[in-house]
């Protein structure tokens, strides 16, 4: 019996344990978000910095390497199976010529902004994770509140608007990358025209569809960034604490990720359409 009593204990404790901490988190973003207009204020040049980081990197390989290019060919290869698979799969039917339709429909719907976003994840926020949890163990952040200097808002919020900033020009890259990979592969193996490539991609795009998608993107760029933000600014137990932080923020902001872009998607187009195939 008192077994059983101590493992039902221990399972009260880690769930007491788990909501402490996600109640911890929800604080930590309400708190990085309320300071966003004081930040813009008073650290600019901070966030000047950190958006040239986020776009381009630092080093010699920084353009390749960069989230630039991350993103830009993760989109275009992710673009490529569409094209491929949109094109074998619609020509057993006899409409091949509607693969421009399935490149504007789930490009801007779904794969674009997915691949972005787990891009982002894999690149910018594992950098932002390492970076502050070296801070943390290193007593850089307490260092920054000795002297009097808020932490989260020079360290984090300054991230967050610069990744909220660098996600639009970014997501155009992707955008444009996932557009243009059907294209090639269709005109160019297939042999399709490209005109009528060309007409129907634009039929089948509405510019509504591509600011919804742009918003979609912004809202899983925040989120990730805000978890990312949050386990490096509270990393713990030295070098090795840093790589569970980065681990356990990674996975956490993939699973927020999909689960988000479900619920966006259904708000967004579950229950009206912007393309009509006939009618």
């Amino acid at each position: 019996m008192s077994a059983i009593t101590e493992v039902g204990r221990e399972f009260v404790k880690e769930r007491r344990d788990g909501l402490e901490q996600r109640g911890d988190q929800l604080l930590f973003y309400i708190s990085v978000l309320r300071w966003v207009p004081q930040t813009i204020k008073r650290y600019p040049r901070e966030v000047m910095n950190i958006l040239a980081e986020v776009a381009f990197g630092v080093g010699g390989l920084s353009v390749i390497a960069g989230t630039v290019g991350v993103i830009a060919f993760m989109a275009f290869f992710a673009g490529t199976e569409v094209g491929i698979q949109g094109y074998a799969s619609l020509q057993q039917i006899g409409v091949a010529k509607f693969t421009a339709f399935i490149s504007a429909y789930f490009n801007t719907r779904e794969v674009a902004p997915l691949v972005a976003s787990i891009a982002l994840a894999a690149t910018v926020g594992c950098g932002y994770t390492a970076r502050l949890g070296a801070m943390r163990i290193s007593e850089e952040i307490d260092a920054l509140e000795v002297m009097a200097v808020p932490a989260i808002p020079f360290l984090v919020t300054t991230r967050v608007i610069a990744a909220f900033i660098a996600v639009i020009p970014l997501y155009i890259v992707a955008l444009a990358a996932s557009y243009l990979s059907p294209r090639l592969i269709t005109t160019l193996i297939y042999g399709q025209s490209a005109g009528t490539y060309d007409h129907y991609f634009l039929a089948f795009l509405p510019p509504i569809d591509m600011l919804w998608s742009f918003f979609k993107l912004i809202i899983l760029a925040v989120a990730i960034i805000l978890i990312h933000c949050y386990y490096g600014f509270t990393a713990s137990g030295g070098p090795a604490g840093v790589g569970r932080a980065v681990g356990n923020a990674i996975r956490s902001s993939i699973v927020t990720v999909v689960v988000a872009d479900f619920f966006l998607t259904f708000a967004i187009w579950g229950s009206t359409t912007t393309v009509r195939i006939t009618g």
